[in-house]
């Protein structure tokens, strides 16, 4: 489809301009994936680049390096030692010891990863299956502790990540000795011990600074997500529980059954939860935003009086734990409850429960999903209430003011000014929301409980309002057969689909797509 330039593009009609852009954003669709297309494949061409570039010169740093240089890749931190860098050869002779005697001790790295049986197809993770033996002293049969698979794959994993930690290690000594070498062959100084201190509460600082945080991130956010996709692929279930009776590798056998739409798979019962989680997430983050915005604009109009008091009254909700809050509201809205009875009264409401044989609000699926954002609505505006009243705040009145010069309407000021300035400051914010009321536990747990139920899948109930979280917290803690490997494979899903969201909306806010026009 031709692209408009955009004096063409002003020249259309309302309808026009609607069927115009709505066009283009399908054309772009194609171009969209022929672009991620290839930058996949940009980026597994530059990992080969670099891989071959760091191949070719450890063989160059080996062929032309001194005799330092060569020794050091056997011995970790000669060449820093020899070269004067007594605490950097230290550090590095250390791990080097460290890595081995991990590695070659009884029930050392080397133990774990034999006893992992890594991504063999029925073979079971950890050698020794625990048993009841005969005790003669007791008279009794006693439990004899095997392996724990959990345990295994925990710290087969673990050993993994130690050695590629060896492997870079070991690249980044002989890099500065190679370093070394050639400052010493200009003439120059070489960075002492104390330099290095210096450096690290100097032009190093960010290193310093960030050490700890990377740190955090890799043993609590990276490591947690790669044991997570490895439970995928094995039998880790209740009955499998890894201690009383080992699991075993399966391979991609539970892929399959995530993603079978037939009668015997859970493609269509994901689809639709799926679906469901997108469609909350939508609702339960925009009606917040716009109707947050509003009372904001609201109260801070001239002429509304006892602005404070308004203030408070929304704050009030904040100060109050919604455990608490969300299951009392849950009851109010029950058969039983003050708001179930009063709206039961009613002919409309009372008919169709009657019809549906529903007993109360909670029982009919469609009534369930709106109480849930009606209700959610409740609990989130006055956060958005506080944050936009700062935000309007410090919005210039000049712009206003020549807005209203110029004879534009409140509504055309909202939509010109209030709202592109309220976008692009609280664009991150946005994003955040929506990727937390994807995870939203909390509301539909103790509101709905993800009831009214439909039917089971995966070894636990699925309910009609049940979120992508609250299914996955079925199939571990309640559900009784405890399927951690679906659960897993559940958790996988979440997070590309939260992934690849966050960065098509990240892509698209104006707070990083038109930062320039708002400087």
């Amino acid at each position: 489809m031709k692209r408009l330039n955009d004096l063409e593009y002003l020249k259309l009609n309302k309808f026009q301009a609607f069927w115009y852009n709505l066009l283009m954003f399908i054309c772009a669709i194609p171009v969209w994936f022929k672009n991620v297309g290839l930058g996949i494949w940009r980026f597994i061409k530059s990992c080969g680049i670099t891989v071959k570039n760091e191949v070719l010169d450890i063989g160059t740093t080996f062929a032309k390096g001194n005799w330092a240089v060569k020794l050091s890749f056997f011995l970790f931190g000669f060449g820093n030692l020899y070269y004067g860098q007594v605490m950097r050869g230290i550090m590095f002779l250390a791990f080097e010891l460290i890595f081995f005697a991990y590695m070659f001790v009884p029930s050392g790295g080397l133990y774990w990863l034999g006893k992992c049986n890594w991504f063999v197809k029925g073979a079971t993770v950890g050698t020794e299956q625990g048993r009841f033996e005969y005790d003669p002293i007791y008279d009794t049969d006693v439990w004899v502790a095997g392996d724990d698979s959990v345990k295994v794959l925990l710290y087969a994993l673990l050993t993994v990540i130690f050695i590629v930690a060896f492997v870079v290690t070991w690249r980044m000594q002989v890099k500065q000795c190679r370093i070394c070498m050639d400052i010493r062959a200009k003439g120059k100084k070489i960075k002492s011990g104390k330099d290095d201190l210096k450096s690290l509460l100097d032009d190093q600082f960010h290193k310093t600074l960030l050490a700890l945080p990377l740190t955090g991130i890799i043993a609590f956010t990276i490591l947690p997500i790669i044991f997570m996709v490895l439970i995928a692929f094995t039998s880790y279930d209740a009955a499998h529980d890894g201690y009383s009776n080992l699991f075993s590798w399966v391979g991609f056998k539970h892929f399959n059954e995530i993603f079978d739409f037939g009668s015997g798979g859970l493609g269509l019962t994901f689809g639709e939860i799926l679906a469901w989680t997108l469609m909350w997430a939508f609702f339960a983050t925009f009606t917040n935003y716009f109707l947050g915005m509003f009372v904001a604009i609201m109260i801070n109009k001239k002429g509304i009086k006892i602005k404070k008091f308004w203030r408070t009254v929304l704050v009030m909700t904040i100060a109050i734990p919604q455990f608490v809050s969300l299951l009392y509201v849950s009851k109010l809205f029950d058969s039983s409850g003050l708001i179930g009875r009063v709206l039961g009264q009613i002919p409309f409401i009372s008919n169709y429960l009657t019809t549906n044989h529903f007993i109360s609000l909670w029982d009919s699926p469609i009534v369930a999903k709106i109480l849930l954002i009606v209700i959610n609505i409740w609990v989130g505006i006055p956060y958005i209430m506080l944050m936009a009243t700062g935000i309007l705040m410090n919005i210039p009145q000049d712009l206003y003011e020549s807005a209203k010069i110029d004879g534009a309407s409140s509504t055309q000021q909202f939509t010109k000014i209030t709202l592109p300035y309220m976008l692009f400051v609280t664009g991150p914010y946005l994003l955040t929301s929506f990727v937390g009321n994807l995870n939203n536990f909390n509301v539909i747990y103790l509101l709905s409980g993800g009831n009214p139920i439909k039917g089971t899948a995966g070894g636990a109930s699925v309910g009609h309002t049940d979120l992508l979280i609250t299914w996955l917290f079925k199939m571990t803690l309640g559900s009784t057969e405890s399927k951690y490997y679906l659960a897993s494979i559940v958790g996988i899903l979440i997070f590309l689909v939260v992934a690849v969201l966050s960065l098509i909306v990240y892509n698209v806010i104006p707070s990083t797509k038109n930062e320039e026009d708002y400087k």
